[in-house]
């Protein structure tokens, strides 16, 4: 009946480790939590006697029409969760009439994801292998006819996420037997499940990540993480070999909202990674009125983190998001059914949103403003004024 429903049949279906790669976060998970959290925080202000025959879903990103105001945000690794697990939720994205974003560290190339879609794709880039390596995946992305790069700029190095740890993703990545043993019951466990990872060629590389020697190893990414650090003045060039619209995934705050649009950004993705980096920061729709406020419609804004109901998506677009992008909703729905448990993921969140409008008395998505909410009263719709960090500069103009 709803995303809680796909979650208990993932964790079902699922090895420990790989169930909580989906659903855990970083550190105390107290940004993990937050992010769903606060949605309770805003109050809906419904239109009453209102007849709403039907309800005008569809929105605008960079130019391409969607039939709602969602997109698949890239989720790493889904392979894992599903045989061909990319290609699959792609081809339910575009269904759908929705986006679907890849991930750098996903487990199909490219080129079978476009295939897999006749609908529009995004490529989120990480500069993993360093920037040659990101140049020829960048050219690869623009010849298979991916529409937009999301370039993440929060992870630095990777989050602190216990749940993995505990569950032996470090001593399953060395491959001796010894080390992995005590981890190995999780797996066998769930027959089904390793029979069709096994089927799917077992533990997959990096295929869009071409190093000198072949495609990147699955291993610990923290440490290519480090080595690989997106800075501002990437931007540069990232949008020189790109030459599209380019994405801009992490923005916590008015001030990097701004940098993003002085280096060049067309649309801004307010995230925190989904709890799953630094522990402790505000969750997504709470800073959301501040990185508008700062955006002052320049560019689009859209938002991730925490959504679960379509109301979810109806408070953040109240309070200025174009649209929002999902990811552990639409991956439980793939760990638990493969193609058809993406869409039903998408369909929950579709019929929410309709019960939603038509409860609130709106006909169409795109006349949701903050007169549909109750917001707050701490919260803050500007950011407050600080100076630039250090050796961080500021450029004027795009």
């Amino acid at each position: 009946m709803n995303i809680a429903d796909l979650r208990r049949l993932a964790q079902r279906r699922l090895p420990r480790v790989v169930f909580d790669y989906i659903d855990g976060g970083a550190d105390d998970e107290i940004t993990l939590r937050g992010n769903s959290r606060v949605y309770d925080a805003l109050t809906l202000r419904p239109r009453c006697a209102v007849a709403i025959p039907k309800c005008d879903l569809r929105t605008t990103v960079l130019g391409t029409t969607l039939e709602l105001p969602l997109l698949l945000g890239p989720v790493g690794s889904t392979r894992m969760f599903y045989p061909h697990g990319e290609a699959v939720a792609a081809r339910a994205a575009a269904d759908a009439g929705i986006v679907y974003t890849l991930s750098t560290l996903s487990g199909s190339t490219l080129e079978e994801v476009k295939a897999a879609s006749t609908g529009p794709v995004w490529y989120q880039l990480y500069l993993v292998g360093g920037h040659d390596v990101a140049r020829t995946t960048i050219e690869r992305a623009r010849t298979a006819g991916f529409s937009a790069l999301v370039v993440t700029i929060d992870t630095p190095v990777a989050g602190l996420r216990e749940r993995d740890l505990r569950n032996g993703t470090k001593e399953l990545l060395t491959r001796r037997v010894w080390s992995m043993l005590p981890f190995v019951p999780q797996f066998l466990a769930r027959p089904r499940w390793l029979a069709g990872f096994l089927a799917d060629g077992g533990l997959m590389t990096f295929p869009n990540v071409v190093l000198p020697d072949g495609p990147m190893p699955y291993a610990d990414v923290g440490t290519a993480l480090e080595q690989s650090v997106v800075c501002w003045q990437d931007l540069r060039w990232i949008r020189e070999a790109w030459k599209g619209p380019v994405v801009v995934k992490g923005v916590h705050t008015g001030e990097d909202a701004r940098r993003a649009i002085d280096h060049g950004a067309d649309a801004i993705v307010v995230s925190n990674h989904g709890g799953r980096q630094l522990d402790g920061v505000a969750p997504t729709l709470r800073v959301l009125p501040e990185v508008v406020a700062a955006v002052d419609g320049q560019i689009e804004v859209l938002l991730d983190g925490g959504i679960r109901r379509g109301s979810d998506i109806v408070k953040a677009l109240c309070l200025g998001a174009r649209a929002v992008l999902v990811g552990r909703a639409y991956a439980y729905g793939l760990a638990a059914g493969g193609g058809p448990g993406v869409a039903r993921a998408i369909e929950i969140l579709r019929t929410d949103l309709v019960r939603t409008l038509k409860l609130l008395g709106c006909a169409s998505a795109s006349e949701l403003d903050r007169s549909f909410v109750d917001l707050p009263a701490d919260w803050r719709a500007a950011s407050p004024s600080r100076p630039s960090p250090v050796g961080r500069t500021v450029q004027t103009g795009r």
